[in-house]
């Protein structure tokens, strides 16, 4: 049996294991969440009981107690499930496919009007291919991309969403104590630093995507927080 802190800082309990799992897989708790066990003095997270592993079914009401809807109600509000995620995340990579796509257009047409064969068709050898001016539009890609970075940065500061969790619903908080993740967490530990590392890594291509497979990975653990979550103290639930 065990007793654990709210998000409100109320204490809650007892509850059996089945129960804390259940609030964990509900995303009412997590592996954060200060708890104790009945007959012991000392405050742990969760995640320090061995007991926690996969959620459980959420049972029927204590007796005699608070039902575990009104508990869980009050411990914190319901982490976004993997589906509504994993959307945002495809919604933000249109998001920078188009950002990128108008410098990419100007890099095409410099690069077709200073080569009419490949224009035609045709195949030249590398050493062939005039490169004059290409780097310049090249320029117009990285600005169009970082561009939809700021944007990104400044939605997460100041609403704790990027353009797909706006479309998806789902909002970015302190995993402490659920709210506003704010600039450093949200934006700058959360978003640009693991930014930074990928596009870090990709120079040794395609090290940044395994990077990213590793993050989205943690996302089925039983916390459902990526490794960007771990990295900022941060979760992700419905708006």
């Amino acid at each position: 049996m065990f007793t654990i802190i709210g998000a409100d800082g109320k204490e809650y309990g007892p509850a059996t294991t089945g129960q804390v799992r259940a609030w964990i897989g509900g995303g009412r708790a997590n592996l954060q969440t200060q708890a104790r066990a009945i007959g012991s003095e000392e405050w742990r997270t969760l995640g320090d009981f061995p007991e926690f592993g996969a959620p459980g079914v959420v049972p029927p009401p204590l007796p005699g107690g608070p039902s575990v809807a009104g508990a869980l109600a009050q411990i914190g509000p319901r982490a976004a499930d993997r589906g509504a995620r994993t959307g945002a995340a495809l919604i933000n990579a249109a998001f920078y496919f188009m950002a990128m796509m108008p410098g990419s257009l100007v890099m095409t047409r410099q690069l077709l009007a200073q080569n009419p064969d490949l224009a035609k068709g045709g195949f030249p050898r590398m050493d062939e291919v005039d490169l004059t001016g290409f780097r310049e539009a090249a320029l117009w890609v990285w600005f169009g991309l970082l561009a939809a970075i700021a944007v990104q940065c400044i939605l997460l500061a100041v609403r704790s969403q990027n353009i797909g969790k706006m479309f998806t619903g789902a909002r970015v908080v302190r995993v402490a104590d659920d709210q506003p993740a704010g600039w450093v967490r949200a934006a700058l530990l959360r978003f640009l630093v693991p930014v930074t590392i990928v596009m870090a890594l990709n120079i040794l291509f395609p090290l940044g995507c395994f990077f990213l497979i590793i993050d989205y990975a943690f996302m089925f653990r039983a916390d459902q927080r990526c490794l960007h979550d771990h990295i900022a103290g941060t979760r992700v639930i419905r708006a």
